[in-house]
């Protein structure tokens, strides 16, 4: 003889698993949230991360030491000369209270000065977190983990500009 499985059976054994997989979850979460996060750090200590802003790339590396900024092969006050896109490339550092704490070394490209300083101070703020995870919270309340991702609207044909229609002429 066959065994009939009703439509009762069913739904305690569905009962049974939702509520054995709700158990592996919360036992997952709790010890997820319970373990400090490993830094990212590769063989010659250094910590590594990209940032963008606009269509600015800058890749990104931080090691202990004091305080230098090499971008593009440059000193970062001859790079970004002007004093505010200093001020934007030094903001996580003066947010998590590391001024001086880190080397810099960077690669940008693409976009202007200030995109570049942008994506640098993206990719600082994400590097900072991979050598500290605890400086997460500071810079992410900071605003210093959102990319920035606004870009310059393309131009459609049929107009002047992305938006700038031809002038229109009645006769």
């Amino acid at each position: 003889m066959t065994d009939k499985i009703g439509l009762e059976d069913l739904k305690s054994a569905v009962k049974a698993t939702k509520t054995a997989s709700k158990v592996v979850t919360s036992e997952t979460a709790a010890t997820a949230s319970t373990e400090p996060r490993a830094p990212k750090i590769d063989a010659q200590g250094r910590s590594y991360a990209t940032g963008k802003r606009k269509n600015a790339i800058a890749r990104v590396w931080i090691k202990p030491g004091m305080g230098k900024i090499l971008v593009n092969g440059k000193s970062g006050e001859d790079y970004f000369a002007r004093p505010v896109l200093q001020m934007i490339v030094n903001q996580p550092f003066k947010a998590a209270n590391r001024v001086t704490q880190y080397d810099v070394w960077c690669t940008v490209s693409g976009g202007g000065l200030s995109g570049q300083a942008g994506a640098v101070r993206h990719g600082i703020s994400q590097a900072l977190t991979h050598f500290e995870p605890d400086l997460r919270p500071t810079l992410k309340q900071g605003g210093f983990l959102t990319r920035d991702s606004r870009v310059v609207e393309r131009k459609k044909y049929g107009q002047a500009k992305a938006r700038r229609r031809f002038q229109f002429s009645k006769r």
